[in-house]
């Protein structure tokens, strides 16, 4: 294996999982901001801030775990002294970081449509609320 496919898959492992890092820690403390780029991003994720802080924060542990690996495999990479030896250890660091990301990311979906919906303040008023000036429904 040339050394260029070898520095290759290290920097892919390694900025992968520093990426992982990041959005884990990230949603584990709720400071994610909701968005349709990165984190749990499924219907029931992006509904509300709510939803998208809870499916975020039980995604973490998962896409931290995740992350620890890419981070570690890739750098373990330039290391490694034989061709068989940096392939297994690439292919097994990208399937565990992948397999991680992915968990998280099933666990974050099925905690936010787990959630009840927010209710609908105008359900049932049909515009004609008690507190019109102050009513949610703009009538």
């Amino acid at each position: 294996m040339t050394l260029a496919v070898q520095i290759t898959c290290c920097a892919v492992l390694v900025l992968g999982g520093a990426t992982l890092l990041v959005l884990g820690r990230r949603g584990l403390h709720g400071t994610l901001p909701r968005n349709r780029f990165v984190g749990v991003r499924t219907p029931a994720a992006l509904r509300n801030d709510e939803a998208f802080e809870l499916g975020n924060r039980v995604a973490a542990p998962a896409m931290l775990a995740g992350g620890a690996v890419g981070v570690l495999s890739g750098a373990m990479l330039p290391l490694l002294p034989s061709t068989s030896s940096v392939v297994m250890v690439a292919l097994i660091g990208a399937v565990g970081t992948f397999g991680l990301m992915t968990a998280g990311g099933v666990l974050g979906a099925r905690a936010a449509q787990a959630l009840p919906e927010p209710a609908n303040p105008c359900a049932g008023c049909a515009g004609s609320c008690a507190l019109v000036n102050q009513s949610p429904c703009g009538t």
